[in-house]
């Protein structure tokens, strides 16, 4: 196997970001390094939070088993990346690992296919136009075109758009923490307006006191300051602060051993600093906002000690950072309550954004009502035709039937035929031939009959 510092760099140079490749620890059993591809355990590398995560880490890991690629990444740099070049080396991929990652492929376009019907179903029945352009982002990670084999196109596809979007990933953590903020407080305002007067004035009061009770806490340690840095060891290590070392506090928080902290490492130091601010069980603190501030300090940290941006704190930089004199910061860390996310003018223009869209929604429904109506319209003219069609047709039946029963009951007469028997009543008498009766008074007289006497 690798090296840890190996592995790091591997990560490092195929996503150049934070995705660090999970790596051995020092106290490997050699005896089960070798290992079939078809036993190989499930990723453990931490999450990257992209929608196609777990597809990532699967493919990254199966890589990095293969000794070929292994190599290959290890002398890689990024204008080889760029270049496709470190995306070519598939070819040299084991058998049994590219047969791997086809299967990789092939659950991750079902799981695409799950994910885009269930996003037409629900906006199919909201009446919602669907935006097929979003959609197709989804597959910019892979080659949907050929959904069956993970070629070197999948794997070029897969390192682009993975960089791409880790390098604005926080943005968009920030950019969705700001909206949830403005519409909290978009709420509380919509609240309060459809109050009395009395009541307003409580629940105003109310939330002053839950404001003046969140921001009182112990104070907080600047992330990445010595002061932090040792509560972490006395309290998190259970270490003597006199006895703080630097060094021996990275390798015990180098949780994955590959000799650098990468993000998520560096997240967990802050924990015991935002326990002073936020708790699950207080109705004043908001866990959305303990994850921005986890974020706030992690960024903070990383831009101050990460000094080649590779978004990786390696060993060198970790201890750059303790001799300069940012470390012995004293100052208190300005939570989020002394940092608000948005302005006011950002509020009024998101209030705006929710008015317009409100309108929208309600002129569609307008013309969904309007055009139901007129349905409901046309189909009660469509009933009262087809009822008059109905009784039409059984109107005729009814004369038809009428019609059979009266040649039932007498066989013999005819259409044209007197009931009564000739020479009796007033029937006018009929020459034969002719249909027309003669005139009252009239006798009948015989009719030579030619060639008769």
């Amino acid at each position: 196997m690798v090296s840890s510092k190996a592995s790091a760099r591997c990560g490092l140079v195929l996503l150049s970001l934070w995705l660090c490749i999970q790596s051995v620890p020092i106290s490997v059993d050699k005896s089960k390094e070798k290992r079939d591809a078809d036993e190989l355990e499930p990723p453990q590398s931490a999450e990257t939070g992209l929608h196609y995560d777990r597809y990532l880490r699967e493919v990254i890991e199966y890589l990095e088993k293969d000794p070929h690629f292994k190599e290959k990444l290890k002398n890689a740099n990024m204008d080889d990346i760029k270049q496709g070049k470190l995306s070519r080396e598939l070819y040299f991929v084991h058998h049994n690992f590219r047969t791997k990652l086809d299967e990789l492929k092939r659950e991750e376009m079902n799981r695409l296919r799950m994910l885009i019907k269930a996003k037409h179903d629900v906006q199919g029945e909201n009446g919602r136009t669907l935006n097929h352009q979003a959609l197709l982002k989804q597959f910019e990670h892979l080659n949907h075109m050929n959904p069956d084999t993970f070629e070197v196109d999948d794997l070029d596809r897969l390192i682009k758009s993975a960089t791409k979007d880790l390098e604005n990933f926080d943005k968009d953590r920030h950019d969705d923490f700001k909206r949830y903020e403005m519409m909290k407080e978009h709420d509380k305002r919509e609240h309060l307006k459809n109050l009395s007067e009395e009541d307003r004035k409580k629940e105003e009061q109310h939330y002053e006191e839950m404001r003046k009770k969140h921001a009182d806490h112990p104070k907080v340690n600047h992330p990445g300051s010595e002061d932090q840095l040792k509560e972490v060891w006395q309290e998190g290590d259970g270490l003597d602060p006199q006895d703080f070392e630097p060094k021996t506090f990275f390798k015990l928080h180098d949780s994955n051993g590959d000799g650098f902290l990468d993000e998520t490492e560096l997240e967990a130091l802050f924990t015991k600093e935002l326990e002073k601010v936020y708790n699950s069980e207080n109705e004043e603190d908001d866990m959305v906002q303990m994850e921005e501030e986890r974020l706030r300090m992690r960024e903070h940290v990383m831009n101050e000690v990460d000094t080649d941006k590779d978004r990786l704190v390696s060993m060198s930089e970790f201890m750059a950072a303790t001799q300069k004199e940012e470390f012995h910061e004293k100052e208190e860390w300005e939570t989020l309550d002394n940092n608000p996310s948005y302005t006011e003018e950002e509020l009024r223009e998101y209030e705006q954004q929710l008015t317009n869209e409100k309108n929208d929604i309600n002129k569609k429904s307008a013309e969904l009502q309007t055009q139901r109506e007129e349905l409901e319209r046309k189909q009660e003219e469509l009933n009262a035709q087809k009822l008059g069609l109905q009784q039409a047709v059984e109107e005729m039946d009814r004369i038809k039937a009428q019609s059979t029963n009266a040649e039932v009951k007498h066989p013999n007469k005819k259409l044209g035929h007197c009931d009564s028997p000739a020479g009796e009543g007033d029937a006018a008498p009929v020459i034969p031939g002719n249909n027309q009766p003669l005139p009252p008074g009239h006798q009948q007289q015989d009719v030579p009959v030619p060639g008769h006497s």
